[in-house]
């Protein structure tokens, strides 16, 4: 049997090959056990969503770190748990997402995006809470109070018991939705707030018995008969032309008490 000769120049290319993937990964090894040796010594943290409300500062980020006992500074980054910390901050109540990163140079960048709530609720008990803009319930804070619509009437949902869902979520649950109103609270008030007149023309919303919306303006002393949360774009659309055009060419904005938007094609108004 006739044995196939090998090549010298083959043999010379697979070990120029083995000795330098070792190399390489030798350089690896030295460069993660340099980098798991290097000192966090700069913490920097940077607050997003700050624009309207100021729920979270940095001195509160590391209070927060600080009440967990959660060392940073001076610890060697093998001992950073950038996972756990991230778990920890996202739980904070005031914030909606939080990213920590470190780098060999010692590095720890963490960035924050403050929730956005766009609705203070007020239930039948007195309590009180947030929506914030992705429809998850959000505590009060006692650093500050957001200047956002408000809304009251019957609503009976506590925060215990809803905390733990969006309004969303709420919607989508057959047996929550039949109860609760927190869905059409929020989706009303997402409307309202991305619209610019609207946002400025309207400052409360009040549920009534029957799970029908009234909302409140912030100019003159009507009230505003929504029924309930469907066909909102149209209703709002027939609302802000009656507000630019007809009330501005009668004179009305306190001739009126009542201005219902709830039935389909018309606007019935009620004299004071």
């Amino acid at each position: 049997m006739k044995m196939k000769k090998i090549s010298t120049k083959k043999i010379l290319i697979t070990v120029l090959w083995i000795i330098g993937l070792s190399g390489l990964f030798a350089s690896l090894a030295f460069a993660s056990k340099k980098e798991k040796a290097v000192v966090a010594e700069n913490l920097s943290i940077n607050i997003t969503n700050t624009d309207e409300n100021l729920f979270i500062d940095e001195t509160d980020v590391k209070d927060f770190f600080n009440d967990r006992k959660d060392s940073i500074l001076n610890a060697q980054l093998k001992n950073i748990n950038v996972n756990e910390l991230e778990k920890a901050l996202n739980s904070h109540p005031a914030i909606e997402n939080a990213d920590v990163a470190v780098d060999i140079n010692g590095d720890v960048n963490i960035n924050v995006t403050q929730r956005k709530p766009i609705v203070r609720v007020f239930n039948l008990d007195g309590e009180s809470y947030y929506i914030d803009n992705t429809s998850k319930l959000m505590p009060l804070n006692e650093k500050y109070t957001a200047r956002v619509l408000i809304a009251s009437g019957f609503i009976l949902e506590p925060y215990a018991q809803r905390y733990e869902f969006s309004a969303n979520e709420i919607k989508s649950n057959e047996l929550f939705n039949k109860v609760s109103v927190l869905d059409d609270v929020f989706t009303i008030s997402e409307y309202i707030t991305k619209d610019t007149i609207l946002n400025s023309l309207i400052h409360q919303i009040n549920v009534t018995k029957d799970k029908e919306l009234e909302l409140y303006p912030t100019i003159g002393n009507q009230k505003i008969v929504f029924g309930e949360a469907k066909d909102i774009e149209e209703k709002f659309n027939k609302l802000k032309l009656f507000y630019t055009e007809g009330l501005n060419k009668t004179d009305g904005w306190n001739k009126y008490s009542i201005i219902n938007i709830k039935y389909k094609n018309q606007v019935v108004c009620t004299k004071k």
